[in-house]
């Protein structure tokens, strides 16, 4: 993830898309003014519902642009009250690995809840 702002990222990515200001604020329930402010970084990034809208319509991973916006899904926060330990010793083992090692660990802990 680059460390671009949520906003820029935002906004180049609807760009790239060919999608207008209007026409996205009116998908995802919000003013074009309001948009403009939060691509221009003016305001903070939306509540939850409309980054998820906002990740679907440009093709964005939900969890990432949640990332961008400083936030962690409402999901992931549920499982994190529920196992705070266990799951705070497991983020911190991931500290230095790469995305390919966190990717097999994944895979490996889907497997055993498969079990």
């Amino acid at each position: 993830m680059s460390g671009e702002k949520f906003g820029e990222f935002v906004r180049r990515a609807r760009e790239a898309k060919d999608i207008g200001l209007r026409e996205m604020a009116k998908m995802i329930g919000v003013s074009p003014t309001y948009l403009s402010k939060v691509e221009r970084d003016e305001f903070a990034p939306p509540a939850e519902d409309k980054v998820r809208a906002i990740a679907q319509i440009i093709g964005c991973d939900v969890d990432e642009l949640l990332a961008r916006a400083g936030r962690v899904s409402t999901d992931l926060s549920d499982i994190i009250k529920r196992h705070p330990v266990e799951l705070a010793a497991l983020l911190r083992t991931t500290k230095g690995l790469n995305a390919e090692d966190i990717a097999r660990l994944a895979r490996n802990a889907q497997k055993a809840k498969d079990k």
